[in-house]
């Protein structure tokens, strides 16, 4: 009884008893899942058009960012480094379109999720042939990223936002928003969820899938652009950061492959749920938790609906 009071009670205790770490902790997760949320959304642009889940995303935010971080390295000032690192974005959707997806057309899909790892490991040594595998250090108050945190005085202690954390919640909502409203406002976002939809109905009205795929890609790439700088400016640059992607593999399992809402709401529940259960149950069940617990979610949601909380229900005759 003791060993249950302690791993399902204790917990509940300590957050009535310190509320101000419970809102910390509930601060750091919400941040977190931002921008897991960002990561995922990243992987959701590309599967909602094309249908490839594309695994070089984790891949193309650490090089987005070292792009950026080289560029300055070399002299360049950074809101130049920043534009020059768009138009590598848009280099590589092009590139992309035409070397990896255009002849892969009407493939398996298999066939375009294995030319991702390819993708994949081209970028890796194509990064470090450039750049070095050194960790480098994101230019953030060169962005105009705050530095410094902000302290509240709550329930008698006090909680601690860095205003980095503050500046990425903003932006990575902003984006996600625009993101939303290009989709279901403008005559490009339509053409997107046509090709969605069925790629052989969105040609037979005159969508071309180069272009949209194209496009798509950029969208993936300055996402990727976004969430590298923000994840670099709290940590480093570096291929070790690619890691975190994955952790967008239970997002889009709890939020569906297609949702933009789902990939939100999905980072979120990751974000918070890995935190809490980190700072709360870590310490009983050894530390650590934080690194598998993401994955313990989705399993569990997998268990209940596999096509996730804001996913199709796929019904299949047979």
């Amino acid at each position: 009884m003791d060993l249950l009071y302690k791993v399902f009670l204790d917990p509940f205790v300590q957050m009535g008893t310190a509320p101000d770490l419970l809102v910390q902790t509930l601060w750091d997760g919400l941040v977190a899942g931002v921008l897991y949320s960002l990561i995922a959304l990243g992987f959701v642009l590309i599967f909602k058009a094309s249908g490839v889940f594309n695994f070089a995303q984790g891949i193309m935010v650490v090089f987005a960012a070292l792009t950026l971080v080289g560029l300055h390295e070399k002299g360049v000032p950074a809101y130049l480094a920043l534009a020059i690192t768009l138009a590598v974005m848009f280099g590589l959707a092009v590139g992309v379109e035409r070397l990896m997806l255009r002849p892969l057309v009407n493939q398996p899909d298999i066939i375009l999720f294995m030319a991702t790892f390819g993708l994949t490991y081209f970028l890796i040594g194509f990064g470090e042939l450039v750049f070095g595998g050194n960790p480098k250090v994101m230019i953030a108050s060169e962005l105009g990223l705050p530095k410094g945190a902000v302290d509240i005085n709550f329930a008698g202690g006090f909680v601690s936002l860095q205003k980095i954390d503050i500046a990425a919640a903003i932006i990575a909502s902003l984006m996600v928003a625009a993101l939303a409203v290009f989709f279901q406002k403008t005559r490009i976002g339509r053409a997107l969820r046509a090709v969605a939809d069925s790629h052989k109905a969105a040609l037979s009205v005159g969508i071309s899938l180069n272009q949209i795929w194209v496009i798509v890609w950029f969208a993936a790439g300055v996402v990727a652009l976004a969430t590298g700088i923000m994840w670099g400016a709290r940590s480093e640059v570096s291929f070790a950061l690619q890691i975190i992607a994955l952790k967008a593999l239970p997002v889009l399992i709890l939020g569906g492959f297609t949702s933009i809402p789902g990939a939100i709401v999905g980072g979120l529940i990751i974000g918070i749920g890995e935190k809490v259960g980190e700072f709360y149950w870590g310490p009983l069940l050894g530390s650590g938790i934080e690194t598998w617990l993401a994955y313990v979610i989705a399993l569990v949601f997998l268990l209940f609906r596999p096509q996730g909380l804001f996913g199709e229900k796929i019904i299949e005759r047979i």
